[in-house]
């Protein structure tokens, strides 16, 4: 999510909480607004993953890279609406395990600047909500343009410092700028478009997880630790989804 956990061990851990959850999936499911089967681990809303699949375009039977796929709920709901298919991939050898539990996708254990995967291999990249975790963001960018195949659609949801450089924002925020960042990848065709409504979604979702009353569950309260981080500097972050072409 939005900051807070950063290495693989610990990411495993959180998965291996939320999966012992009784109510974290489907508060969040709720309050999203998302398909009742899919296990988020972001806060990319409902609206917006409508928005992330028509900026995919994606055909029947292409390769979708979902990169830093957590549980691979949303890469499994974009094949599902357009019949790509699926390989997903992230550095948590536990939300692999949870996601292969599930059919209709390849996952593998990999990291954002490390796929595994051939070069000129797929038709599309989305990474959601994850590029903040990544050791070098240029570096992602730069394994997203490799595995593309020419033409091929990188879509990414983020969230940016309203000022470049702000102290006040976490470390692991501060620095993102995409559109600076994609054109020096190599990307052409790069829009970067600031989101309030989805920051409206997520405000409310931090907001309300605060009133919930779960002391028993480690998943909820990783969820009210994380909502006070957030609420602390909401005011420095935008909301943006950035599309590009290889």
């Amino acid at each position: 999510m939005v900051g807070g956990v950063t290495t693989a061990e610990r990411f495993d851990q959180w998965y291996a909480d939320r999966a012992e959850s009784p109510i974290a999936d489907e508060f969040v499911r709720r309050m999203l607004d998302l398909p009742s089967d899919l296990e988020s681990t972001s806060m990319l809303g409902g609206a917006g993953l409508d928005e992330v699949v028509r900026a995919l375009e994606l055909l029947d039977g292409e390769l979708l890279l979902d990169l830093a796929c957590g549980r691979g709920g949303y890469g499994l709901e974009i094949a599902r609406r357009t019949g790509c298919a699926l390989v997903g991939v992230d550095f948590s050898a536990v939300a692999i395990s949870q996601a292969r539990q599930r059919s209709g996708g390849d996952f593998r254990v990999g990291t954002l600047t490390a796929t595994g995967l051939e070069s000129s291999s797929v038709d599309a990249v989305v990474v959601v909500d994850a590029l903040q975790f990544a050791d070098s963001k240029p570096a992602a960018l730069e394994e997203c343009f490799r595995v593309l195949r020419p033409g091929g659609r990188l879509v990414i949801t983020c969230w940016e410092p309203v000022v470049v450089g702000d102290e006040n924002v976490s470390p692991l925020i501060r620095d993102l700028d995409l559109a600076r960042y994609l054109p020096e990848a190599g990307f052409t065709a790069v829009e970067v478009a600031e989101k309030p409504e989805w920051r409206a979604v997520e405000k409310r979702l931090w907001d309300e997880v605060l009133a919930v009353d779960a002391p028993d569950d480690p998943a909820m309260r990783s969820l009210q630790d994380e909502a006070r981080r957030v609420l602390g500097q909401f005011d420095e972050l935008r909301r943006v989804l950035a599309t590009a072409s290889r």
